[in-house]
């Protein structure tokens, strides 16, 4: 086993009289220092080499490797653990040859600053990712603390909050959190989305935003959201199958589901929104339906769903290779068939789906429905009849609309 040699520590605004004995010893002691330079600029006065930090990230990964056995240091913000480096490194370099020395996060300086549990709080990030991540976030009554990526990021997500209705909520911008020049801005979402003033935040914040407003579709997390909450053009996953089909796919952290012939993506969305971190690829032969899946990924705050035009099976091998830290696009948790139904299609998902992945197929025609049942004869796994009906105007009194029924295989590997 490797001994320890690279440090990652935290630093906050008090600097090398805020670390604990041990963090303040290795920095010391190191021989490279790697940061951003307001991380130097907090750590004076030491004889180690610096070096500013590089970009984009795989490229520190390369540099921390090159200086394997040296003392190197990298310093981070607040805790390199939570939405930060400190775990992006972790999985490129032996956890064994790691020491951690945390610090106080910013959430926990706005927490105590907003006097909010932070056990009752949303904690997100939308440093060096698209502000629209934090939409499924949004909830009446919901509070949620938000690290930035600069002084625009409070009025774009102010205008997010005004668009779906919470334009009365509330906005807390806490800049330079305990150091000398630590200040607080407050506002509505509303003011904030009217005059963003950009020019007054301070570049290293944190947003508080305590969500009100009644807006007039509420999207929740649990599947499926209504069907209006999407723009498509007929053909779409209705609420209800997506509901069901979603409880089979199990949305869970980190995993991937490929959702094949994604249409307007509404499959894929709600697999993201369902749980953290969870990412999708959609796949679909229409341009036009990729584009409106583009569309509501943005408005429904997944905006990393990723879209690739083809046909099944054939473009599923089109997926590159992983460089770097990326996650393996080949090897799903998860499988979704929306549409082009095949023999061909199944074997290939079937062979990229990891160990306990899950596969789902619907179909709508006989077609379709006798190939899930030949299929379901050969390699098991379970066969469901869904019917839904939706009460509707029928003259001047009301009945019920029945949908076409869904045929659902459902199988694990």
């Amino acid at each position: 086993m490797t001994a320890p040699w690279l440090t990652i520590a935290g630093i906050g605004e008090d600097g090398m009289a805020g670390l604990s004995a041990a963090a303040r010893r290795a920095v010391e002691q190191a021989e490279i220092i790697i940061g951003g330079e307001r991380h130097h600029a907090l750590a004076p006065g030491l004889t180690a080499e610096r070096v500013a930090w590089p970009s984009p990230f795989d490229a520190l990964v390369d540099l921390i490797r090159a200086n394997r056995g040296r003392r190197v240091v990298i310093l981070a913000t607040g805790d390199p653990l939570w939405f930060s480096v400190g775990a992006r490194i972790a999985s490129a370099i032996p956890r064994e040859e790691i020491v951690f020395h945390p610090q106080l996060s910013a959430f926990q300086w706005a927490s105590c600053r907003m006097g909010w549990s932070l056990a009752d709080v949303e904690t997100l990030t939308a440093h060096g990712r698209p502000a629209a991540q934090v939409i499924p976030a949004f909830w009446p009554g919901v509070r949620l603390l938000i690290l930035t990526s600069g002084p625009e990021t409070p009025g774009e997500i102010a205008r997010l909050l005004v668009a779906r209705g919470y334009g009365d909520s509330a906005m807390t911008v806490l800049g330079n959190l305990g150091g000398e020049a630590e200040s607080r801005m407050e506002g509505t979402a509303r003011d904030w989305a009217a005059s963003n003033p950009a020019v007054n935040v301070p570049p290293l914040h944190t947003l508080a935003v305590e969500c009100r407003g009644t807006p007039d579709l509420l999207l929740g997390r649990v599947p499926g959201l209504p069907d209006e909450a999407f723009t498509h053009d007929g053909k779409i996953t209705k609420r209800e199958v997506r509901a069901v089909t979603l409880s089979r796919l199990m949305p869970s952290r980190g995993a991937l589901l490929w959702d094949i012939g994604t249409g307007c993506g509404s499959v894929a969305i709600e697999w993201m929104r369902a749980a953290p971190d969870a990412t999708a690829v959609g796949f679909d032969l229409r341009p036009e339906r990729l584009e409106m899946a583009r569309r509501n990924a943005e408005e429904l705050g997944t905006p990393r769903l990723a879209l690739i035009e083809g046909a099944a099976p054939g473009v599923l091998a089109s997926l590159p290779a992983p460089v770097g830290t990326k996650p393996d696009l080949r090897r799903p948790d998860a499988v979704f068939i929306g549409g082009g139904l095949a023999r061909e299609t199944v074997a290939a998902a079937w062979s990229a789906l990891k160990p306990s992945g899950r596969l789902v197929a619907n179909a709508v025609t006989l077609e379709s429905e006798a190939l899930l049942i030949a299929l379901q004869s050969e390699l098991g796994g379970e066969l469901t009849r869904l019917s839904v009906a939706r009460a509707g105007p029928v003259g001047g009194l009301t009945g019920w609309r029945p949908m076409m029924p869904v045929t659902q295989w459902s199988l694990l590997k």
